[in-house]
């Protein structure tokens, strides 16, 4: 299937995530491999498996194979920081702050990509799941590697646009049956 497919889904009342979804997607002024890293990572972040099914093979026919492995990982280890940072975030005890973390990451320092594409993925799966002190940390990164707010944005725009489109698709069909 695909992106037209994925719109095509989209019931009336959710028009504005049609025309958002075209938009982030086929306007985006992010190079290829960083939007559909994007696209891959925060479709795989969104939970949602209409989403993943629909747009896994356009992200697939524009990536690398290593770039397309580069955002699964992505989204597999900000699956666990973002829950493991957030929650330290949120523990009014700050101690744990101090501590050791003792999880492994490895995939960050060596992602088999631009480390820029992999932290832009990392951040926009972030967005998704919540994490302020990784969205800080990431967009911070990003920001010093030379990527501008605009840039950045266009990544956490992607990343509302497909969350919600699979909130609105997923509970479509929990109704419909």
């Amino acid at each position: 299937m695909s992106l037209d497919a994925l719109k095509s889904a989209i019931p009336d009342y959710a028009k504005d995530l049609k025309l958002n979804l075209g938009s982030v997607i086929g306007n985006s002024e992010l190079p290829a491999q960083q939007l559909w890293g994007t696209v891959l990572a925060t479709a795989i972040a969104s939970r949602s498996p209409i989403v993943l099914r629909e747009l896994e093979p356009e992200a697939k026919a524009n990536l690398t194979p290593e770039a397309y492995t580069a955002a699964k990982s992505a989204a597999a280890i900000m699956a666990m920081n973002n829950v493991f940072y957030r929650t330290r975030h949120l523990l009014s005890d700050h101690e744990y702050g101090t501590l050791r973390a003792g999880l492994r990451m490895n995939v960050i320092g060596n992602p088999g990509v631009d480390k820029v594409d992999f932290e832009l993925w990392s951040f926009a799966v972030s967005a998704i799941n919540g994490c302020g002190m990784c969205l800080d940390s990431h967009e911070q990164v990003l920001r010093k590697a030379g990527l501008s707010r605009e840039t950045v944005q266009e990544a956490f725009k992607i990343a509302a646009v497909i969350q919600a489109v699979g909130a609105t698709l997923d509970a479509e069909a929990v109704l419909a049956q």
